[in-house]
């Protein structure tokens, strides 16, 4: 995916449904508004009560928000061809429907219309619209109003508002609906020292060999694509931004040239960051949090794609090696781990959004194995519940890692088992996202484990 395409005007949309599959409906409509508006934002969903006619089913509904080149009469029209094609029949103003679109406010302009009114009349005094809209645009402000999206919704009765689904997040052309199953991402080390030993660097053709292991990731459950230049494993070296460029770009167009995706790039070098999204990368995947380039975090917020924030207290001469198991850090002295690790990404999420990268494009990694012991990345996986209420989406990498290795005292070559309990573990604790060298066996893993923990919306 190139940079976010964002288009001319900023418009907000209310959806809503009350019939059938009110959550496959609500997905449905996202699907067809992207036709036309390039979404940025989706809310949470939320169960809402009836309003006007009450004897009737509860609504879902939800907000998203995004640019459009489509002028305020068209767009409407549009949404109203989607209401159509999804199957809405007329009926009562405040009855029952299989889909429901609204067009909340387009800039800041105000229109007072037959047929067409912005923003929309009730917008103000709407609980199931002012809640999503507030948890997205908080500071939003009604161009009528000269009040904040945050201060209208503090106004409001939401005793019959409750939360569904959490909040979908775009990445690429599709969007990813947290906490309803386990999303796996394939490692593609485009280097020729990979710990665990698959760099893609030592065939002769490592782009042709980067797609074909791609394509075989994608059939046995890939969700993502990982695609790295430079290694990460203790003791490694780092590489120029020149020489990651030049190992990580073609591969990312060839994948992206084959539909392959969504596409990572894992760097923390804001130039690399820039070409690979423009190459065709759909998330930047900074194992330092943008604490090692200063020029990171403006370069993430200007593309407009989603980031993921590691805690990383790797330090190089801090390392353990041992000649069958490899090499492993040795830890930093903290009191509790899970803690630093907790306070850690809060803030650079925060140090994030004050650079302009909205908490929406915001996933967050522990970092199990970069600068920990083997005690304190147990720890994390096992407390990784404390991590989840930081409000983020979690993704973990225990994969084939060194503290799985000195746990079962088991060569690199050795950890699938160990690797399929700690990603199980991880999933339980509430983790979204498992980066794994292994994908056929871990989206096996996944799965079961998500048919044992996992529950649909609202259960």
């Amino acid at each position: 995916m190139p940079p976010l395409r964002r288009r001319k005007h900023f418009v907000g949309i209310a959806l809503g449904s009350n019939l059938q599959d009110r959550d496959a409906n609500l997905r449905q409509a996202l699907e067809g508004l992207l036709e036309w508006v390039e979404i940025e934002a989706v809310s949470s969903f939320y169960e809402t009560d009836p309003v006007g006619y009450l004897d009737q089913p509860r609504f879902l509904n939800a907000v998203c928000l995004g640019t459009t080149d489509l002028e305020p009469s068209e767009l409407l029209h549009r949404m109203k061809a989607l209401e159509d094609r999804m199957g809405r029949t007329p009926g009562p103003r405040w009855g029952p429907r299989i889909i429901d679109l609204d067009l909340l406010f387009y800039d800041d302009l105000v229109v007072e219309g037959e047929t067409l009114t912005l923003p929309h009349p009730h917008l103000h005094e709407r609980a199931f619209v002012l809640v999503p809209l507030a948890e997205i645009a908080p500071r939003w402000v009604h161009p009528r109003l000269g009040k904040t999206a945050a201060s209208l919704a503090a106004r409001v009765l939401t005793s019959g508002i409750r939360p569904w689904a959490r909040a979908p997040m775009r990445i690429g052309r599709q969007f990813f609906y947290w906490g309803r199953e386990t999303f796996i991402m394939g490692i593609l080390n485009v280097t020729p020292d990979s710990f665990s030993g698959d760099g893609l660097l030592q065939r002769a053709d490592w782009v042709r060999a980067a797609v074909e292991q791609a394509r075989r990731f994608q059939e046995e459950g890939a969700h993502f694509l990982d695609v790295g230049g430079e290694s990460t494993r203790p003791g490694s070296e780092p590489v120029t931004a020149e020489e990651e460029m030049r190992r990580v770009l073609p591969v990312i167009e060839a994948l992206a040239a084959e539909g392959l995706g969504p596409i990572s790039i894992d760097t923390y070098k804001a130039r690399v960051a820039r070409a690979a999204v423009e190459a065709g990368a759909d998330l930047i995947n900074d194992v330092w949090a943008f604490r090692a380039d200063p020029e990171m975090a403006a370069v993430a917020a200007d593309l407009g794609v989603p980031v993921i924030l590691m805690d990383n207290r790797a330090k190089r001469e801090a390392v353990v090696k041992d000649a069958r198991l490899g090499a492993r850090y040795e830890g930093e002295a903290v009191g509790d781990m899970v803690v630093a690790v907790r306070r850690h990404l809060h803030e650079r999420a925060q140090a994030a959004q004050r650079a302009g990268i909205p908490p929406y494009r915001i996933i967050l990694d522990p970092g199990i194995g970069f600068g920990k012991t083997v005690e304190q990345n147990l720890d994390l996986i096992r407390r990784l519940d404390e991590l989840a209420v930081l409000g983020y989406p979690l993704l973990v990498g225990p994969s084939r890692k060194s503290f799985i290795g000195f746990t079962l005292e088991l060569p690199v070559e050795e950890r699938l088992e160990g690797t399929a309990a700690a990603v199980a573990v991880s999933i339980v604790r509430g983790a979204d996202i498992l980066r794994v060298h292994d994908v056929q066996a871990m989206s096996r893993v996944a799965r079961m484990t998500d048919a044992l923990v996992r529950r649909q919306p609202g259960g």
